[in-house]
């Protein structure tokens, strides 16, 4: 018995050994081969992977003519691609040009646990003894979007400091070559292809940082500039008004058709550049010297036709260069009006600068050559508040957004703003993720994601232990972000408050609603303190920085509006050492990089706020993801809205509830609906019915900046009304869906007040 026992033991092992290949055997070092000629991204990414084998094996590879790793260049792929497979007793990385081999090499270090966050998020990574890959592996990847990339933007209060103050000390306002190079690592090891660099008045002007460039080519990334930067020029630190005069195309024609040139003349030897077109005033503004809307129109017309002689005069055929139009402000109302942009230019659309997409590109529009895209915020300074202390964006509200674009052909630029891609984190990677495979998720696998993100960070135990709370921490941020907690705005009549800013005062939760959200972050900071003892010591900066900060800083946050004065002036203190602690990580290497108060808003400052005196009258809350019936093509995405669960409908389509009351009264039933846009430019319209009464109609369309939008994007939720007398028993509920766009979120029922 136990010889057969042996034997097919044996055979086992002989098997698996036969159907794997050993590419690191724990004594000597993995070979690679390289083509001769490649690209200096190849370079890069070499010793970016060389460095991270050395850190899992202890061992820097070599350079072999029998290597185990062999990187070659394939026609046969798309733009950007690699694949993966293996032949004998060699793995083959092929690349489809300099970027798909450098991606293909780094996909090799995830493969062996390295973390795309090793350096920016102290991931430090296990030692391993042994690499083995299947010889039936074949990994074939190639990118859903063909630009994809950041806004350095809002800088100010993290990036900057710290890379000036820190990482390499330079005068004040300096992000220096090797900061910028650190970013490019990061977006080469996530997949990513462009930047536009950060660019806010104090900051040096991207091209104005000796060797910036060069890195940036060095490392893949193409060079692009805002929607109000024409041409890569940074006009609020490279216009000089004194100088150059006015930044007027009207009258200062010669002028700057001279600043523009100067750039093309400096960076026309270089292959990658992306081109924004168009005009707008120095500090984002409307274009000066320009009056009536027609005068603006033909004013913009007449710079876009102007560009496109520069570009084919300076670089070569405009209509093979990467140019970007944004209809951005009132440059949208002049698109609308008839502006003509040339084919060839991709069309960039823009969020609400809270997450939900304003406009997707029409049939006409989905046949242009140029295509379209996304500048999607992830972080904002403006009205009616700013969010950017910590990076809170609803995965569910990433994925249900860009989907949608990606459905309606916008493919070819995504641009993530960010203001330090540290804080950004787990966001970015999912927005840079969906932007390399829209297929890498789907409505029903969001959760999945994002556990397999912390796991892979973090090890398994702690990865699997500390998912429900993070998922709890998303639906609290959903229903208010840290940084909305004082009910406060920006940007203000400076007549009736000070700075533009109101102040912290009373917030519209009730005591027993104040304690409610006060319990659920103590439970998940209590897991917090559980799940971090799962994790290995050498993470613990890891583990701080994207769970522990964020996760005990918001619970904070909520203690110090919601708590009463004693309370919240120790939750004040809690939020000042958190962040001591945080710039003190890894030896100071983050020293500078996270502020607790961004602009110092109100919200900040060592104060609490007074609750609602009133109390809700026996209020019942219903997630719409509960329906009893359901149109096909509905849809429920996970992590989106405050169910967590919201359910994205088809036009025409229709959701049926069932629901009881025990006595007869008046009654309002309160739909909640995620704050979309009517992004195809039609309307927003759904409508209620109870009982098969006459539908009630509603429009959810609004007008930017109006207060209804303000209130919307600060809950997360916009809210409508039916009033209604109903008698004690069974009723039907009935939500349809008039127009596209529309995602419900909850409905509530509640006894009016006598």
């Amino acid at each position: 018995m136990r010889a057969i026992l042996l034997f097919f033991l044996l055979t086992l092992i002989s098997h698996t050994r036969a159907s794997n290949l050993t590419w690191f055997d724990g004594q000597h070092p993995i070979t690679y081969q390289l083509p001769r000629m490649v690209e200096p991204v190849v370079e890069t990414a070499l010793t970016m992977w060389k460095d991270d084998m050395r850190q899992v094996t202890g061992l820097a590879p070599v350079a072999s003519q029998h290597a185990t790793i062999k990187v070659v260049r394939s026609k046969s792929l798309p733009a950007d691609g690699f694949r993966i497979s293996v032949k004998g007793e060699a793995i083959i990385v092929e690349g489809s040009n300099g970027r798909g081999m450098a991606y293909g090499l780094l996909e090799l270090s995830r493969m062996a646990g390295i973390s795309p966050w090793i350096w920016w998020g102290d991931v430090v990574p296990e030692k391993k003894n042994q690499l083995v890959i299947s010889k039936s592996y074949l990994s074939e990847q190639q990118p859903s979007v063909a630009y994809r990339g950041i806004f350095l933007n809002d800088e100010d209060w993290s990036l900057r400091r710290w890379s000036c103050q820190t990482f390499e000390p330079a005068p004040e306002g300096h992000i220096g070559t090797a900061t910028y190079k650190k970013i490019f690592q990061l977006l080469l090891r996530l997949r990513a292809n462009a930047v536009w660099p950060a660019m806010h008045p104090g900051t040096t002007p991207f091209f104005q940082v000796p060797g910036a460039k060069a890195v940036a080519d060095s490392c893949g990334i193409v060079i692009g500039t805002s929607h109000c930067e024409p041409l890569l020029r940074n006009n609020v630190g490279e216009w000089d008004v004194e100088t150059r005069g006015d930044f007027n195309y009207k009258t200062n024609r010669e002028q700057v058709q001279q600043y523009w040139i100067e750039r093309l003349q400096e960076i026309k030897t270089s292959k990658d550049n992306m081109f924004t077109i168009g005009m707008r005033g120095i500090h984002d503004g409307s274009m000066e010297g320009y009056q009536s809307s027609q005068e603006k129109l033909e004013g913009l017309q007449q710079v876009i036709d102007d560009q496109q002689g520069l570009i084919r005069q300076y670089i070569g055929q405009p209509e093979k260069q990467m140019q970007v139009f944004v209809p951005y402000k009132e440059v949208l109302q002049l698109y609308e009006a008839g502006l003509q942009v040339p084919d060839y230019v991709t069309l960039l659309w823009c969020d609400d600068n809270y997450g939900y997409l304003t406009r997707l590109s029409d049939e006409q529009e989905r046949r242009r050559q140029g295509g379209a895209g996304i500048y999607y915020h992830l972080s904002y300074w403006g009205r009616p508040h700013d969010y950017l202390w910590l990076t809170t964006t609803q995965p569910g509200l990433i994925y249900h957004e860009l989907r949608e674009a990606y459905d309606h052909q916008m493919r070819q630029l995504w641009i993530a703003n960010v203001h330090d891609p540290k804080v950004a984190g787990y966001d970015l990677e999912l927005f840079l993720d969906l932007a390399w495979n829209i297929d890498c998720v789907n409505d029903t696998t969001l959760n999945d994601h994002l556990r397999t993100w912390l796991c892979r960070q973090f090890g398994e135990a702690a990865g699997q232990r500390i998912f429900p709370a993070m998922h709890e921490f998303y639906r609290l941020c959903g229903e208010r972000r840290p940084e909305f907690m004082g009910w406060t705005q920006v940007e203000l009549d400076k007549r009736k408050y000070e700075r533009g800013l109101s102040p912290v005062t009373q917030v519209p939760l009730t005591a027993e609603e104040a304690s409610a959200r006060l319990a659920a972050f103590q439970r998940i900071e209590a897991v917090e303190r559980e799940c971090r003892q799962l994790v290995r010591p050498e993470l613990h900066d890891a583990w701080f920085a994207a769970i522990g900060y964020p996760l005990s800083a918001s619970a904070a946050m909520n203690r110090k509006i919601l708590s009463d004065s004693i309370k919240s002036h120790q939750a004040y203190e809690e939020i000042l050492a958190l962040t001591k602690q945080y710039n003190a990580m890894n030896n100071g290497k983050w020293r500078h990089l996270m502020d607790a108060a961004p602009r110092r808003l109100p919200v900040f400052e060592d104060v609490h706020a007074k609750l609602a005196d009133h109390q809700q009258s026996n209020v019942r809350t219903f997630k719409a993801c509960d329906y009893m019936k359901a149109t096909d093509g509905t849809r429920i995405i996970q992590m989106l809205g405050h169910s967590m669960n919201a359910v994205s409908m088809p036009k025409d389509g229709q959701l049926s509830y069932r629901f009881e009351v025990e006595r007869d009264a008046d009654y309002m039933v309160q739909t909640a609906l995620i704050p979309t846009h009517p992004a195809d430019n039609n309307d927003l319209r759904f409508s209620m019915s109870i009982d098969g009464q006459e539908p009630v109609e509603f429009n959810l369309k609004e007008p930017f900046r109006s207060e209804r939008w303000k209130e919307n994007v600060l809950r997360g939720q916009a809210l409508r009304d039916v009033h209604i007398h109903l008698e004690a028993g069974i009723h039907t509920l009935i939500i349809r869906a008039l127009d596209n766009h529309i995602a419900v979120d909850e409905w509530f029922l509640l006894q009016n007040s006598k």
